[in-house]
């Protein structure tokens, strides 16, 4: 869908979350191929400049900048926001895609502000950099993508933190949840009031050349069942294919609880499609909640 529209975002500023590999790298390069301008933030720099180059052998006249942002730093989010707001160009194309997810590793992270590591990166930190970036977006009526993921159906509440128990995916499915609720809740705000933004929640199936899915392959025994990793192997995507969910959310026009997913068996794959948003994510309270929840960790963590 992404890399045949030649032109299509002619002039539009992009930003891309998680562009530096996998299912980010190709996004930013859809939007480049469609002419747009696209900022690449990224942790780590040399991964940000290897990525414009990987764009530009398949688009030569890209237009790509990298920028610094770590995720699970309100620090470094507020940084960035600050930055880009003193330039004053508006954002018209933003996609939330990062995301991490340390299967292997039994030991609970904690950010520097204090966040279980899940949460934070793939959770807090794009509802800080949504909102240090509001006056651009706004300014660009942007057309938003919230990426979640399948296991967005499955997580749960009660303990985002993960204080009382702990595993990578569960504190994954959590963050990944809570991420499609608060992008939800984006969507019913910007409509209710005003803020002109356009916003759709998709999720990108299994792409197992990426690095979560290479996580997914090597779960240990005993733990989620390996006979999954073996599905996903014969039933994922690619990257470029995983990409268009995220870039039929983009195009398409803003609905509340509007979802785009592939469109094959169990979600996993297959052409982009509109779809009823899972149950789990269809409640108007825990999504008003979970903006609520972001923010108050938002004013003490942006405060600090």
């Amino acid at each position: 869908m992404g890399t045949g529209m030649t032109g299509r975002w002619s002039g539009r500023r992009a930003l891309v979350t998680g562009a530096s590999s996998g299912v980010g790298l190709e996004i930013a390069r859809a939007l480049a191929a469609g002419s747009a301008h696209v900022i690449l933030p990224v942790r780590d720099r040399s991964r940000g400049d290897a990525a414009m180059r990987s764009i530009r052998e398949s688009v030569p006249d890209a237009s790509l900048e990298v920028r610094d942002l770590d995720l699970a730093d309100f620090a470094s989010v507020a940084a960035l926001g600050k930055r880009l707001r003193a330039e004053g160009a508006p954002i018209e194309l933003y996609v939330m895609n990062a995301g991490i997810i340390l299967l292997g590793d039994g030991e609970r992270h904690v950010t520097v502000d204090g966040h279980e590591l899940h949460l934070q990166t793939n959770f807090l930190g794009h509802a800080a950099l949504t909102r240090e970036l509001m006056p651009l977006l706004c300014a660009g009526r942007a057309r938003v993508a919230v990426q979640l993921s399948l296991a967005a159906a499955r997580g749960r509440l009660d303990d985002l933190e993960c204080k009382r128990r702990y595993s990578a995916w569960r504190a994954y499915a959590g963050s990944k949840r809570a991420l499609g609720l608060w992008g939800a809740e984006l969507a019913r705000r910007s409509a209710a009031e005003g803020w002109g933004l356009n916003v759709n929640l998709c999720h990108p199936g299994v792409a197992p050349d990426t690095g979560i899915a290479v996580g997914v392959r090597r779960r240990p025994k005993g733990g989620e069942t390996g006979g999954r990793a073996q599905l996903a192997r014969r039933l994922g995507s690619t990257p470029a294919q995983a990409a268009e969910p995220a870039l039929m959310a983009l195009a398409s026009d803003a609905g509340i609880g509007k979802f785009y997913v592939p469109g094959g068996t169990f979600g996993m794959s297959g052409a982009p499609r509109e779809r009823a948003l899972f149950r789990a994510l269809r409640d108007a309270d825990a999504a008003r909640r979970m903006w609520e929840f972001a923010e108050m960790a938002l004013t003490r963590g942006l405060a600090g």
